[in-house]
């Protein structure tokens, strides 16, 4: 297998793993909205623009999301302080409880589906998720830099 089919198989493998866990859960709320709350925790503050862009859907689409989310109390709008034509959204301290209880959910709704795992194979899966995180980390912008970038 090459390295190219390595990456393949895990990003359809992680695919996979997170429509069961949705699935298991029977959580109804979009995935959308969970990837929205995870960038903002991820990422600071950012305008809708730049969110709609890393979460990968329309600008009105995230606009229309940011609207259900705020009447949630799941994240808060603002005025940008450098265009005041502009929104920036926030996750709030609700938004992350929210966040934070569906992680559980996952994580419990997939442990009865590894506990047949092997010692060597735990310590596989734990090397490749600090590979992933130290991977991921290092191509994210730190929240003043993906401000700035959505500034631009």
């Amino acid at each position: 297998m090459t390295h190219d089919q390595d990456i393949e198989t895990l990003i359809v493998a992680a695919h996979a793993l997170t429509r069961m866990a949705a699935l298991e859960t029977a959580n109804e709320t979009p995935a959308a909205q969970w990837r929205t709350l995870t960038i903002l925790r991820d990422h600071g503050a950012l305008r809708i623009g730049e969110l709609a862009r890393l979460s990968r859907v329309t600008q009105p689409g995230m606009t229309r999301l940011v609207g259900q989310m705020t009447d949630h109390g799941l994240v808060a709008k603002a005025a940008d302080a450098a265009d005041s034509r502009a929104t920036v959204v926030e996750v709030t301290p609700l938004g992350l409880e929210a966040l934070q209880t569906w992680l559980l959910q996952l994580t419990a709704a997939l442990a009865p589906h590894f506990e047949d795992l092997e010692p060597e194979e735990w310590e596989a899966l734990r090397t490749t998720a600090s590979v992933l995180s130290r991977k991921l980390d290092r191509s994210r912008p730190t929240s003043a830099a993906g401000a700035a970038g959505a500034a631009r």
